[in-house]
């Protein structure tokens, strides 16, 4: 049942892989929309983390649908596990499709947080035809871990799938102390750790992610904060110089934290997206 929460914010949901409930947000532009943004968020998140871009992503004209992961927020599945990366992509994939449904002709363009980040690219890479472009931000292609610790997180993934390997720490994501307080303090995230199995898929896919990279050639924008202690800048700067895309735009925050649409100047950041859009997406007269 589609629940309305104002004037144009949508609460609904949709049958995932294995027929898990999968949790959306929605919104719709004041006008008629000139696009539809898909917003993709990462770990220790869920959609509710983007309502404040999708708000403005509205305003500017977009029609906007986010989902929560299986097994985050308001999703079902077992708690921020996920056996194979791609019931990320197919569960993606079917949101998708239903923004196309509502939103015919439109241009599609996939903005990933972080893990959503690495989800996100994976997603435009197999569907580079059909996505207008992509905007990665932060993404978790480099999060500093030696070979050997990868290794073994894939190990352990093998032998004890479910145990619960590594947490991110709230702190890291903003300099804004509100929303680092919101966070401490959001039950949908509390306490939250990521199974092995969920790093180990995490992990693959950026290896694949790694792989394909030279024959990615939809148009980006990655934006990534220079202080972010979540996930290295490096890593995006490697996609910019590596992917094989003629229109693609890297832009480094000086001082910036993990979730950039939730930090200190977040305006600034989402000036910037909305420039890039604008050059791309005409305005409807």
């Amino acid at each position: 049942m589609t629940k309305p929460q104002n004037d144009s914010m949508t609460e609904d949901s949709f049958e995932g892989v294995g027929t898990l409930k999968i949790f959306v947000r929605s919104w719709r532009p004041a006008g008629k929309p000139r696009g539809t943004m898909i917003l993709i968020h990462g770990f220790n998140a869920h959609s509710g983390y983007m309502v404040w871009p999708a708000e403005q992503l509205a305003a500017a004209g977009f029609s906007v649908f986010a989902l929560d992961l299986r097994g985050r927020g308001k999703s079902e599945g077992e708690r921020f596990y996920v056996e194979k990366f791609s019931d990320y992509l197919e569960d993606v994939d079917k949101l998708v499709g239903i923004a196309r449904a509502k939103n015919p002709g439109l241009p599609v363009y996939v903005l990933g947080h972080s893990a959503g980040g690495v989800i996100a690219s994976s997603y435009v890479f197999e569907h580079q035809k059909d996505i207008a472009g992509l905007i990665c931000e932060s993404f978790a292609f480099d999060v500093g871990l030696p070979d050997a610790v990868s290794l073994l997180l894939k190990g352990i993934s093998h032998l004890t799938p479910h145990l619960h390997v590594f947490a991110l720490k709230n702190a890291d994501f903003s300099r804004d102390p509100q929303a680092v307080e919101t966070m401490n303090h959001d039950a949908l995230i509390g306490k939250e750790s990521q199974p092995a199995e969920t790093a180990a898929e995490m992990l693959k896919a950026a290896d694949r992610l790694k792989e394909n990279m030279p024959k990615f050639s939809a148009p980006v924008l990655i934006i990534h904060g220079t202080a972010d202690k979540a996930t290295r800048p490096a890593g995006s700067q490697y996609f910019y110089d590596t992917a094989a895309s003629t229109d693609k735009t890297l832009k480094l925050y000086q001082g910036h934290f993990h979730d950039l649409l939730n930090d200190v100047d977040k305006q600034v950041v989402m000036a910037d997206i909305q420039g890039w859009l604008d050059a791309r997406v005409p305005f409807v007269v």
